[in-house]
């Protein structure tokens, strides 16, 4: 069995467990019907695994290739033992992409793509693999940009890139794990409640938690904010939340069109309500 072949079950198995789990044992409760969700989020996952293999997949290898030939990149600047490399690849790695999230927040025009991604008024394993192509096709721009800079091995690339798409799915169902369990897991690792404040209609919950795999980046880079119960969070961007706002040819041409007022909620008496309903620390899962 090659590699690509593994890496394809490990993903395909991981997905659909998750798909499964998160119909047991719910972490939100839906406000739209499963079915045209899955049918629309299902297409851009085909988009984007089409975009992937015709256009990142390629430039990744030559990237790959172009480092080991000529010993281009962070990692190649001193001699370290191969261990030391790896840890070290995988951590840039997920550092990167956490800064490349943040980015796609921040910048307007970036935002118009991710938007699609962040307007889906329910979250869950589906959701992760909903972006548009367009975002999708220009990420290769940063991932040459990345993959330069660090200088990856083939191999420290394939194992970040497994555990990154695997936890992807991961934070993104709809899984409700016991409360203890994922405050011990997210003190290491993006969970399912972290990243459900992330996909918040309050622009300042939407604005925290960028990590992608470890969760530590967002506690050093003071964007983490846990103490929101979920049965208190409304998934999506207010400006957003019509039905035909999310069928799939408006969200193809969503970023081309005048882009409405996204955050048109009172959000500042919903922070004063968040705030002073919380006995948590900002860095604690609330329930």
């Amino acid at each position: 069995m090659t590699h690509s072949v593994l890496f394809g079950l490990i993903l395909v198995l991981s997905y659909i467990v998750l798909f499964v789990a998160e119909r047991v044992w719910p972490l939100r409760q839906r406000k739209y019907p499963q079915q045209p969700r899955i049918y629309v989020n299902a297409i851009f996952t085909i988009f984007v695994l089409c975009i992937a293999a015709l256009l990142i997949g390629p430039i990744v290898k030559y990237m790959l290739q172009f480092t080991h030939d000529y010993s281009f990149g962070l990692l190649h600047l001193y001699p370290i033992p191969a261990m030391v490399s790896m840890i070290l690849g995988f951590l840039l790695m997920d550092l990167t992409m956490y800064y490349w999230h943040w980015m796609n927040h921040k910048i307007p025009w970036l935002w118009r793509f991710h938007n699609v991604h962040h307007v889906d008024p329910d979250l869950d394993v589906t959701t992760s693999m909903r972006f548009h192509m367009i975002e999708i096709a220009y990420s290769s721009i940063f991932r040459i940009i990345q993959i330069s800079l660090i200088g990856l091995d083939p191999i420290i690339f394939i194992s970040y890139e497994l555990v990154f798409q695997c936890n992807t799915f991961f934070h993104h169902s709809n899984i409700k794990l016991p409360i203890q369990l994922e405050r011990i897991l997210n003190k290491i690792m993006v969970t399912p409640r972290m990243h459900g404040i992330h996909h918040s209609d309050y622009r300042d919950e939407t604005d925290r938690n960028y990590g992608i795999v470890f969760s530590f980046w967002d506690h050093m880079h003071r964007t983490i904010k846990l103490n929101i119960a979920q049965i208190n969070i409304n998934i999506g961007v207010p400006a957003y939340q019509k039905p035909k706002d999310n069928t799939l040819i408006n969200l193809l041409v969503m970023p081309f069109r005048q882009q409405k007022n996204y955050w048109i909620l009172n959000n500042d008496k919903k922070h004063l309500f968040r705030e002073t309903s919380q006995d948590l620390p900002i860095n604690t899962l609330a329930e």
